[in-house]
């Protein structure tokens, strides 16, 4: 396993998502006492801009300090800039190996990524690294994540996503909400019955809050219901397994954890790769 360090990784491309993923990134480093990177990836495009415009060779450091400067005026938070040629699709996840990231913020507009890729190429970037990314849209950043949502439904439920979320709860003194699936089949219920028994099994014995929410629709379109009732608690984060299940190696997201990644309500998403993790907690 990568050794981790107290540093959050921020894919930039001087876009308005872009800026909102590094407020939420700047925000919980205020509070887990974290460095923030701003990694640029300077690609064709950002290199013909240079041409195009006749722009100076460091116009691009140039902003990204300007950038910094700007935060740093108001949070005590150390920044730092990297930038890099290459491709947003192999250098962001080498980039976080390399320093050892804890978590990726990634801005998107809705189905549409970084640097204007669509949402297919955006799920691509978020499933070439081990280390969870937090997906923002055009959200501020209040105080935290102090409502989380955990949808459960019958699959094969990996402890990696209740680590992860243990870890954010224990940071911002969270309630996490279990939301389930309710399902037609007597069989398929009572495996989510268990996914949830075990699931709360972990919160009690790390002394975390957590509220039990079964949808009040059987079967019907889960990702909507999880967004619906994400609006209904405001709650500040969702979290979502990119591959819970190793058993189906191409599997990347479900049609419903989509849904909720790209959710129109702009809740940002907590998207947990499968990956050795070495935080403590009870009950495994």
């Amino acid at each position: 396993m990568e050794n981790l360090k107290d540093i959050l990784l921020v894919p930039y491309d001087f876009s308005e998502v872009g800026d909102y993923a590094l407020e939420h990134a700047v925000g919980l480093a205020k509070t887990i006492d974290h460095d923030v990177y701003i990694f640029h990836v300077l690609n064709k495009d950002s290199k013909a801009k240079l041409k195009k415009e006749n722009l100076p060779d460091d116009f691009y450091e140039k902003k990204l300090q300007e950038v910094i400067n700007k935060i740093a005026e108001s949070n005590k938070v150390y920044i730092k800039y990297i930038i890099r040629e290459g491709s947003i699709f192999t250098d962001i996840a080498a980039l976080a190996k390399e320093v050892g990231a804890r978590f990726i913020f990634m801005g998107t507009h809705g189905k549409k990524g970084l640097q204007h890729v669509t949402g297919s190429w955006a799920l691509k970037v978020i499933i070439s690294s081990d280390v969870p990314f937090i997906v923002v849209q055009k959200k501020k950043y209040k105080d935290g994540y102090r409502n989380i949502i955990l949808p459960i439904d019958h699959s094969v439920e990996s402890k990696q996503k209740v680590k992860w979320a243990i870890y954010i709860a224990k940071t911002f003194g969270s309630i996490v909400h279990i939301f389930t699936t309710n399902e037609s089949d007597e069989l398929a219920q009572e495996k989510v019955f268990r996914n949830t028994q075990q699931i709360k099994g972990f919160f009690e014995k790390n002394d975390i809050s957590y509220i039990v929410k079964v949808n009040d629709e059987k079967g019907g379109n889960f990702g909507k219901a999880v967004v619906a009732y994400a609006e209904f608690v405001n709650a500040e984060l969702i979290a979502i397994m990119t591959n819970p299940n190793k058993i189906l190696p191409g599997f990347i997201l479900g049609k419903w954890e989509e849904e909720v990644l790209f959710n129109t309500s702009k809740i940002p998403v907590m998207c947990i790769n499968p990956r050795d993790f070495n935080i403590l907690i009870y009950g495994r």
